[in-house]
């Protein structure tokens, strides 16, 4: 049986008032897991990496995640509220390790 990655999502006014705790299985996307998850996260460009609509922040875990490509960056930076350890949750792909998330205001 594989062991289950855990996201831990911080409050989100309108996608979780409360925050969440979801679980995903290591390889899996990050977006598909939150839809999975009634996350409704926006993602306009059925995740082709050309909007930032399903951006994220990771808050723990982000050095254990797939490497962020030059494209991924590039959309990133014209993202609202994009930070350091921002990335795109459909470019995101689940480790072994488990993360922390904040879903921005608007996204």
């Amino acid at each position: 049986m594989k062991k289950k990655v855990k996201i831990t999502i911080l409050p989100n006014k309108k996608l979780c008032p409360k925050g969440i705790k979801i679980y995903g299985n290591k390889g899996e996307n990050l977006c598909d897991v939150l839809i999975k998850n009634n996350i409704k996260i926006k993602h306009a460009c059925e995740k082709s990496c050309a909007c930032a609509t399903c951006h994220v922040i990771i808050i723990k875990g982000y050095k254990n995640l797939n490497k962020i490509k030059q494209k991924e960056i590039e959309i990133l930076e014209n993202a609202w509220g994009y930070e350091k350890k921002s990335r795109l949750s459909c470019q995101v792909f689940l480790n072994k390790k488990n993360i922390k998330i904040k879903i921005p205001k608007y996204n």
